[in-house]
């Protein structure tokens, strides 16, 4: 398990209930995260974990139990708003824009901290330079620290739809970085990735976490990455939560063992 510091509880789920017209998603799920560890959400298909990290993200809104992040207790909370509070989001299914540049899909990350409107967009100094272009300026000098940490370089000017799907799935991790997130959601970052594809992202998802002090809530299929690099799992079976303590703890649970590691060797 990595060793770092963990500290106080920064999120905060508590007892929520989630469902689809007659279909319950989410019953009575708890658990909590605690700034800059890494947060595993486990368990088969079906079992809730997108559900509860849309949850989170704003994007359903549940019908019980609310949420705590950082003190604030929200329930009805969109989108944009929660990732104004500091929570981004990466999805399994990638929403990248197939046809912009690398540099210009990463740069779609920074639009929460883009301060000029139009009225200074018209303003100019004698050189031709606005409040806009020197905003720009500074937001691409972000951006481009992003593209280093994360060793897209060479493929900064690259459409992102002309790369493997490996890298495509790193430049999603840099959008989300360029939120500046305190809390980073990663909906199975690895899927569909080869064996090197999962040792970057791992290296990549760990320097997060400890470079930035960056607080990690993964969903990931992979139990080998998720007992490697998990400090606590919780483990959902059907929308409810059935396991939750450290990766050695969620191991020698029996309800875990027969719901999803299907053997108890």
């Amino acid at each position: 398990m990595p060793q770092r510091t963990i500290g106080e509880v920064i999120l905060e789920v508590n007892n929520i209930s989630l469902s689809f017209g007659g279909v319950k998603a989410l019953t009575d799920i708890s658990f909590n995260v605690r700034e800059h560890e890494i947060r595993s959400i486990i368990g088969p298909n079906g079992a809730g974990k997108s559900s509860m990290l849309n949850c989170i993200n704003g994007v359903y809104q549940p019908q019980q139990g609310e949420i705590t992040f950082r003190g604030r207790h929200f329930k009805h909370m969109n989108s944009r708003q929660v990732a104004e509070m500091g929570v981004a989001r990466t999805f399994q299914n990638l929403a990248l824009f197939k046809g912009m540049s690398v540099l210009d899909n990463i740069m779609t990350g920074r639009n929460l901290h883009m301060k000029c409107n139009l009225f200074w967009q018209a303003l100019r100094d004698p050189w031709g330079w606005g409040p806009a272009e020197r905003e720009e300026v500074a937001q691409r000098e972000k951006v481009e620290r992003i593209i280093d940490f994360l060793e897209i370089q060479a493929y900064r000017k690259t459409p992102v739809g002309r790369l493997p799907y490996g890298l495509q799935k790193r430049v999603d991790l840099g959008r989300a970085l360029a939120m500046e997130p305190k809390v980073l959601l990663l909906d199975e970052p690895m899927a569909g990735m080869n064996v090197e594809e999962k040792q970057d992202m791992c290296r990549f998802i760990l320097d997060v976490n400890d470079e930035f002090g960056t607080t990690i809530v993964l969903i990931e299929h992979d139990m080998g990455v998720v007992m490697d690099i998990s400090d606590r799992v919780v483990v959902l079976d059907y929308g409810k939560k059935i396991g939750d303590g450290t990766p050695d703890e969620v191991r020698r649970n029996e309800d875990v063992i027969r719901a999803y590691l299907g053997t108890s060797h």
